[in-house]
């Protein structure tokens, strides 16, 4: 085992050493040079080119892009172009608030669909099983950041049951009730958002198991539908989930962009749209190299866990 990860992380090493080059080479390629962001059409050149040589950008590609990598390897991302403050510490203050919102909806989503794509898959053709897919194909159509101002608009605007802005309020940052309260619309909307595709896998793979010989052989000695749904269908059925699980692991920092954004929620997702509109590339390419990590690290996990949860996987490798 520790031989098989060990050489999961050295194949991952020079991945991680592309996709930095790919975020680094597309900063560059794009319409607007980081330089515009800072600089107003009545600066004279002299003053641009202070401007350029006090950031780096005055040198050549290949030595901003081995100057950012080693300041990456020291913890260091860099400034922001726009707010001047550190990327690494703006990071480390928004991330926790975006897993806070992103986990519970998504450990929520994962438990319903395995719940409802069981029911789903055991029931193929029935009604059960066409009110759970069109709930599916329902939630697959409709955009999160729609879903989330409909929410916002009956649920914190009419009916002003909840907050529809921020993670608390002003003056109560320290109470526990008025946090959850902030947190429930934006978890629901996501959990919503997060659950039509899972119920889909878990239908498709009870569907895929309820065809198994073992499934008939079990009917054959008398087992009851419940007992061989949960004591073998069930086990065999999640075993593919545990891909989407391992690599849902970028989704605790990125999978809520649009509802933090919507909801004013202090996390990556705001941060990563005001980057984007001001040209704040180094913030850009920090978050975009940290996702990416975040998706090999994802599927390093789902290697580890199939070959814990199935050792033929690791007699195979």
């Amino acid at each position: 085992m520790a031989k098989y990860i060990l050489k999961r992380i050295l194949q991952a090493i020079p991945m991680l050493i592309i996709i930095s080059i790919i975020c680094f080479s597309l900063m560059q390629m794009a319409p607007y040079d980081a330089i515009d962001s800072m600089t107003t059409p009545n600066m004279s050149q002299k003053t641009i080119e202070l401007i350029k040589a006090k950031y780096g950008l005055d040198h050549p590609a290949y030595i901003q892009y081995f100057d950012w990598m080693k300041g990456i390897l020291h913890g260091d991302f860099g400034y922001s172009l726009v707010t001047h403050q550190s990327i690494s510490e703006d990071l480390i203050s928004r991330i926790p608030n975006t897993i806070v919102l992103v986990l519970p909806a998504y450990v929520l989503a994962l438990i319903l669909a395995i719940i409802l794509g069981l029911i789903a898959g055991a029931n193929r053709g029935k009604l059960l099983d066409k009110i759970i897919d069109g709930f599916s194909s329902i939630g697959i159509a409709i955009p999160s950041f729609w879903l989330a101002m409909i929410f916002i608009f009956i649920f914190g605007y009419k009916m002003g049951l909840f907050p529809i802005l921020g993670m608390h309020t002003i003056g109560m940052e320290g109470s526990t009730s008025d946090f959850f309260h902030h947190l429930f619309l934006p978890c629901v909307v996501l959990t919503i958002a997060f659950l039509p595709e899972l119920i889909r896998y878990v239908r498709s793979s009870t569907i895929g198991q309820l065809s198994e010989d073992y499934v008939m052989v079990q009917e054959a000695y008398g087992s009851s539908g419940a007992a061989i749904l949960f004591k073998h269908v069930l086990r065999n059925a999640l075993l593919p989930l545990v891909t989407i699980v391992g690599m849902s692991l970028p989704m605790l920092v990125t999978g809520a962009f649009v509802t933090e954004t919507v909801f004013g929620w202090p996390g990556i997702g705001p941060y990563f749209v005001k980057a984007i509109q001001g040209f704040d590339y180094p913030v850009v390419m920090a978050i975009m190299l940290f996702s990416a990590s975040l998706v090999i690290l994802g599927n390093l996990i789902s290697d580890i866990l199939y070959c814990i949860i199935d050792p033929r996987i690791k007699e195979m490798r």
